[in-house]
């Protein structure tokens, strides 16, 4: 698949994030890898882009990305570039035709970027915060873990999105990661999304189960934000590497994101 790479968006930025900085930016985290963060973070920015929003979608996993991968794009630059001082963050931004939304893919198979410095990321998180200004809504793909880089691109946020499954260590990870974000910047908004559940009731009964652990030892209560439904089309969709909304526009987890979309809207 061809894509096009647009100099950056031109339209004005929106009276929410001249407001707040970052306000207009969604980490998306899970503690853990393989609960479906990445095909969560493309599902919903095609679903914002789809009710109207303008989109930004940033492959924050910088030790190994894979956003490109699961579209199958092959950008013509991405954030190996940015961070060797080759271009600019504004530069890196790649349309995805198809979902109407852009892009800023990390390096695939490529585990280098992990390693940045901490002065350099100060630098990269930043330039995000300036360019987000120009978009409605911008989505942080993050890594899994609580490492230095999930850290800092979770504070360049203005609110947080942590996708869980019903499997412990999901819940543990999850739980791991608030507690640590929480710690460092006590007024971060959390939201919770179940993510690959058989039904909305088992949803709830998952996400309970963390809100309890934070309850009683954080003492904070973040809300639940929306279940996705566990549906066969959703691994067929990334196997075709496409969008679940351009393959399967009618499948059970698709209307699950397009309304949790709505909410964030």
């Amino acid at each position: 698949m061809t894509t096009k790479t647009r100099p950056g968006p031109v339209s004005s930025p929106p009276a929410t994030a001249r407001r707040r900085k970052g306000g207009n930016m969604t980490a998306i985290a899970s503690g853990k890898g393989g609960v479906g963060k990445t095909w969560f973070s493309i599902t919903l920015a095609h679903a914002l882009a789809k009710a109207g929003a303008k989109t930004l979608l940033f492959d924050g996993d910088l030790g190994l990305a894979n956003l490109d991968i699961q579209l199958g794009l092959t950008p013509k630059h991405d954030l190996g570039g940015v961070i060797a001082g080759r271009l600019t963050l504004n530069q890196a931004v790649t349309a995805y035709d198809e979902g109407d939304f852009d892009i800023i893919a990390g390096r695939s198979g490529s585990g280098g970027l992990v390693n940045i410095s901490a002065g350099r990321m100060k630098l990269l998180s930043d330039d995000l915060g300036v360019l987000a200004a120009e978009y409605d809504k911008v989505l942080i793909d993050l890594g899994a873990g609580v490492g230095r880089t999930v850290q800092q691109l979770t504070h360049s946020a203005g609110n947080v999105i942590v996708l869980i499954t019903d499997e412990p260590t999901s819940l543990t990870d999850a739980y791991a990661y608030i507690k640590v974000t929480h710690t460092e910047n006590p007024g971060l908004e959390f939201k919770v999304v179940a993510n690959i559940v058989n039904s909305t009731r088992e949803g709830e009964r998952t996400y309970n189960t963390l809100l309890k652990a934070c309850e009683g030892f954080l003492k904070i209560s973040p809300a639940l934000l929306g279940v996705v439904r566990r549906d066969p089309k959703v691994p067929e969709a990334i196997r075709r590497q496409t969008s679940l909304l351009t393959r399967y526009p009618n499948a059970e987890a698709a209307s699950d994101v397009e309304s949790i979309a709505k909410k964030l809207i």
